[in-house]
Parts: C-alpha cells; structure tokens; sequence
C-alpha cells in the first residue's frame, strides 16, 4: 500500500515539515493503532462470541466474513492514492474507528446484538482496511527502502503490540470485569467503550505527529483522467513478471495458519470433554494473549533484524521452516490435554516465536512485490490477496474442526504446510534484495 512517486519521492519524503519526523515518533503509534481494530475485529470477535454461547461453527463462518474488507480493499486503494494526502486519511479513518467501537458497546445490551454487533464490525473493517492503505502507502512514502527493511521487525512489533494488547490486556480485563459484574455483555461492553476512547486519543496524536513527505499529496492528474488512472494502477500490478506464482503465494503461504488461528481460542477455551484446554479468559489473556504474542513480536524483531543483515533471498527458507513446523505444539496439546498453565504458555510462545519470523518474510515479499509506482495501491492489492488467503480457510475451518476433532483438525493443519513450502520454492527473490546498506 504506497505511493506511486518512485525513487524521486523516496529521497522527498526525507524532508519534512514537522519536527516530530523521527521513525520512532509515528512508526510504533501508527501500526499500534492499525492492530486495534484488526484484533478486535478478528480476535476479541471470536473470544466475545464464543464467551456469549456461540459455536465453533458459526464462530469461525460469520467472524471470517469480516475479512471481506481486506480482501476487497484493492477495489478503492487507487482513490486512497490518487486523492488527498494519506496522512489526512490516517487521523480522519482513526476517529471514525473510535466511533465504531464505541457503537459496538452501545449495541451489546440489545436484543440483537448478534446481528447489530456483526453490522458495526463489518462498517469498522471497512474504516481498517482503508486506514491500512493509508498507513502502510505513508509508511513507504517516508522512508527510504533500506530504512523500510530494518523498520520492518519494528511496524511488525508494534502491531503485535496492539494484538497483545488485545488479546492479552483485553482479554483479562474482560474476564475480570465478568468476574465482578457477572454479566459478559456488560464486560464486553465496557471493554469495547474504553478501546473507542483510546482511539480517538490516538487520532488526536497522529493529526500532530504524523511527518509530512513532501511526495505525500493529491497526485490525481485531473477529474477527467482519474478514471484512467485508476485502471491503469489494476494493470500495472497484473503486468508483474511472476505475477501467477506471486499471486498464488499470497494465497498459500498462510494456508495452515488461517485455519489453525479461527480455532486456537476455541481450542483454549473448550471443555476437556470438548477436547480443549478448559481455559478462563484471563488464563487465555495470559497464555496467548500476553505470553505468546510477546514471543510472536519478538520473532517479529529478529526476523526483520535477519534479513536487514542477510537479505530477504538467504533468510526466506529458515524462516518459512521456522514459520510452519512450531504448529505440531497445538497438536502436542490437544494429545495430552495439559492443565499447568505455564507449560501451555511455553506450548503457545513456541509456535508464535515461529509464526513471528516467518510472517516477516511475509511482509518483505510483499514489499518487493509494491516496488515501483503506484506502491499504496500494489501493496494493497498484496495485502488483499493475503487476507483472501486468509478468509476461505478460515470459513471451513470450525465445520471441519467439528468433523475431525481437534486432535484430527490439528494434524490436518500440519498437511496444510505443504502447498505453501511448495509455492514458496518456486518464489524469484533478487539477490540482496532487504539487505541494510551500511552507511559509507
């Protein structure tokens, strides 16, 4: 998701107009504040529904309709690039996401609050995809590439950040609030209302500390080509050497985790006759949300910090390894059915330290595929293939953990590994292509 201002406005977007243009003033605020509400649309979804009596079934198919936005968001990402400055989007769609949260709190205590509560987080995933075509077209837009490289571990830390942050902090104060309270639907609520407010703080913050690129501005060439223009962004992508194999990555390069991740908290959460863990929501807080998703951003950090130092092409292997065979630690608990909340932690921060390196990988092929103009709107389309990767296996994935149990779905999801070592062998990487050049 980048501006289309090539080399010219890479070495542009260095001068700025405000004196907060250090990376580490906007870069751990703003993928922050993209992980808000992907998580709560994708995670603190499913733990609220399951939590309000909910099946795996219906969990898993309504919840992975939600990824439709990232999947579609391609459709408008030329107009995000074409019209006005994305860091004029980036506050605006911020304060829009606060209000939504805050309507799915008002929307709980209803009697359709099934129904109403799906229609805000569906409005809410629309505002999110559109801010992360802003976001990440701004982030390509104010930095020079090798400084994108090593940023990368950092965007990818604080948006794992944001999921412990949601699915860690949240999560146990949910569970927490339910405990005093004894009503889930005044937990969530609360919940939801007090992350709306954090939002708009955030919006505030951005709309003064954002830099200012100089390459960031309307770069529509008139009303009467913008028609064309935007048609031509869709060909340029299309017209990528590779671009068959490159799409079909994008697809199955997560094909095992877009499954495992819509039936981990229901796995967690079940009753030992279910064949889960039997968890609380503050131990899941704990166990995933905090313990594993601190190991998940540490992978993160070190799998930017690997290929800033090797190259994306010598890095991709180990990594995607590292990636998919830390699953069998699912498996491993679903066998033996533990109750020692410490060893299931270990159990989870194994298998996301793993998720974290290869995931970085991820964000690196994606990079070089948005190289070149029209980079907000490439990386876009990237990102939208990513999520309908993301979106197909997952509406399967409760019916099919419903059929095969979870011992069953557990190592299906390890046969799942191979169409995506398969595409993965047959991915062009350039040679030094993510390697930081050492200032001279």
């Amino acid at each position: 998701m980048r501006d289309g201002a090539g080399a010219a406005a890479a070495a542009a977007s260095t001068s700025t107009s405000t004196s907060t243009s250090s990376p580490w003033a906007w870069i751990p605020t703003l993928y922050f504040g993209q992980g808000i509400p992907y998580v709560v649309v994708m995670t603190l979804s499913v733990i609220m529904y399951k939590n309000l009596g909910f099946s795996n079934t219906e969990i898993a198919l309504y919840t992975s309709w939600l990824y439709l936005p990232w999947v579609i968001k391609p459709l408008w990402s030329p107009l995000i690039e074409l019209l006005g400055a994305k860091r004029r989007w980036i506050w605006a769609l911020q304060f829009v996401i606060g209000a939504a949260l805050a309507l799915v709190a008002l929307t709980l205590p209803g009697s359709r609050a099934f129904q109403m509560s799906l229609a805000v987080f569906w409005l809410m995933a629309f505002a999110s995809a559109t801010h992360d075509i802003a976001a990440d077209g701004f982030y390509m837009l104010a930095l020079p590439q090798g400084t994108q490289a090593a940023f990368v571990g950092v965007r990818s830390t604080f948006y794992r950040l944001a999921n412990i942050g949601g699915q860690g902090g949240l999560v146990y104060l949910a569970g927490e609030l339910f405990e005093r309270s004894g009503s889930m639907v005044s937990a969530w609520s609360t919940v939801l209302a007090l992350l709306g407010g954090l939002f708009g703080l955030l919006g505030l913050y951005h709309l003064w500390a954002l830099p200012r690129p100089a390459a960031d501005q309307d770069s529509s060439a008139g009303q009467g080509d913008l028609l064309r223009d935007f048609f031509a962004v869709f060909a340029a992508f299309f017209r990528k050497p590779g671009i068959g194999v490159i799409i079909a990555f994008l697809l199955l390069y997560r094909f095992p985790e877009a499954q495992l991740l819509k039936l981990a908290t229901p796995f967690l959460l079940d009753s030992a006759v279910a064949g889960g863990l039997a968890l609380s929501n503050k131990q899941v807080g704990i166990a995933y949300g905090t313990v594993g998703l601190t190991a998940l951003t540490l992978g993160g950090l070190l799998g930017g910090w690997v290929i800033s130092r090797v190259g994306l092409k010598r890095a991709l292997w180990p990594l995607v390894l590292l990636m998919h065979v830390p699953n069998a630690a699912f498996l491993v608990l679903a066998l033996y059915l533990p109750s020692n909340l410490a060893l299931i932690s270990v159990a989870l921060g194994v298998e996301q330290f793993g998720y974290g390196l290869g995931f970085t990988a991820y964000l690196m092929v994606m990079i070089l595929v948005a190289d070149g103009p029209h980079k907000t709107a490439h990386y876009s389309i990237c990102t939208g293939f990513m999520a309908l990767g993301m979106m197909l296996p997952g509406m399967w994935s409760g019916w099919l953990q419903q059929a095969l149990g979870y011992v069953g779905f557990f190592i299906w999801v390890l046969v799942a590994t191979i169409p995506s070592f398969a595409i993965t062998a047959m991915l062009k990487i350039p040679a030094d292509f993510g390697k930081q050049v050492d200032a001279a």
